[in-house]
């Protein structure tokens, strides 16, 4: 699918029936009119009339996915080219990190993704109804990377708020007097933050190689745009401490996830030493009455109580005597 965007007075307006086979113009008077196009899981058929277009190729979806730095950002026949890996949530709670190319050619941007990240959607609403600036692409660029980077962050507010309800149940279940915490649940809740931790960072780690490039980039304009140039790099100067502070905060989430692992793994330990010690002190207190009972149960001839009306009555005494004495000591060392 492709959507196209017309830059309006800072703003960005839809071209309605972008990509349909009927619009007055065709395909390509639509796409010389835009600003922005966005082409989302493009058929080879759109791929085409983009890259007719814009002049360019439009890289694939094999592409995009290449993890070497030189295979996503780069320059070639005039067009910049700069692949980020970008968050979403297909089903609101799986997190999906899928790669998003950037083209920015002849002043305007085109964006390629295969998946829907809010970031996408929540641009285009406020910049349909107010000024964010976009007065070409690469203004659209940093629009467009500050509303994702706003993302992640909300992202990482939200998964800071999970893991202090985890530290909660964990640490302060049993003082509330909630009863026995169910550490297999707490163990897959923390298994599902470390995800979305990693998984922001890694976006992070991309979003910041390509607003270092992008530094560079505007470092070398020409004179003509000096006034311009200094306000790009003013923008992305905030987007690159944006990015090291959302890292920072990251990086302490991680080491709050690892201290969590740990308790909880130390919890399922104690647990298991109290039901070992509780096998150990049930054990050692039968075994005082087993040592008599198995005494008593010799059979030889010639034993002095075997004859003796009160002996059975005495044996069964001892063995309890021999049972409550290990139990009343345990019990009094804080054992049980």
């Amino acid at each position: 699918m492709i959507q196209c965007y017309e830059i309006r007075n800072g703003a960005l307006s839809a071209l309605t029936g972008a990509g349909a086979p009927d619009e007055p113009g065709g395909m390509a008077a639509l796409l010389g009119r835009a600003g922005w196009i966005d082409l989302i899981s493009p058929t080879p058929e759109e791929e085409g009339a983009v890259e007719a277009a814009l002049g360019h190729d439009i890289p694939t979806r094999d592409d995009m996915a290449e993890i070497e730095s030189s295979s996503r950002i780069y320059a070639e026949d005039g067009a910049l080219y700069l692949t980020a890996s970008v968050l979403a949530f297909p089903d609101a709670t799986r997190p999906e990190l899928a790669p998003v190319t950037f083209i920015l050619s002849g002043g305007r941007l085109v964006t390629v993704r295969y998946h829907q990240p809010r970031s996408f959607v929540t641009f285009v609403d406020r910049a349909s109804r107010t000024d964010q600036g976009c007065r070409d692409g690469a203004s659209i660029l940093l629009a467009l990377l500050e509303t994702i980077i706003d993302r992640l962050a909300d992202i990482l507010e939200g998964a800071g708020r999970s893991q202090d309800v985890i530290s909660a149940r964990l640490f302060q279940a049993d003082a509330r007097g909630e009863g026995p915490v169910d550490l297999a649940l707490v163990l897959s809740q923390i298994g599902k933050a470390e995800d979305l931790n990693a998984k922001v960072r890694d976006s992070l780690s991309t979003l910041d190689r390509l607003t270092g490039y992008l530094s560079l980039t505007a470092a070398g304009a020409k004179p003509a745009s000096a006034g311009r140039d200094k306000m790009d790099r003013a923008r992305i100067k905030t987007l690159q401490r944006d990015l090291r502070s959302l890292n920072d905060y990251g990086t302490q989430q991680n080491q709050k996830i690892v201290f969590l692992l740990d308790a909880t793994l130390g919890k399922i330990n104690i647990r298991q030493s109290d039901i070992i010690k509780i096998f150990s002190v049930v054990a050692f207190v039968f075994l005082p009455p087993t040592l008599i009972a198995s005494g008593y149960g010799i059979n030889f001839v010639h034993m002095p109580e075997l004859g003796w009306w009160f002996g059975y009555p005495m044996s069964l005494g001892m063995m309890a005597v021999s049972a409550l004495l290990p139990y009343l000591f345990f019990r009094r060392k804080g054992w049980l």
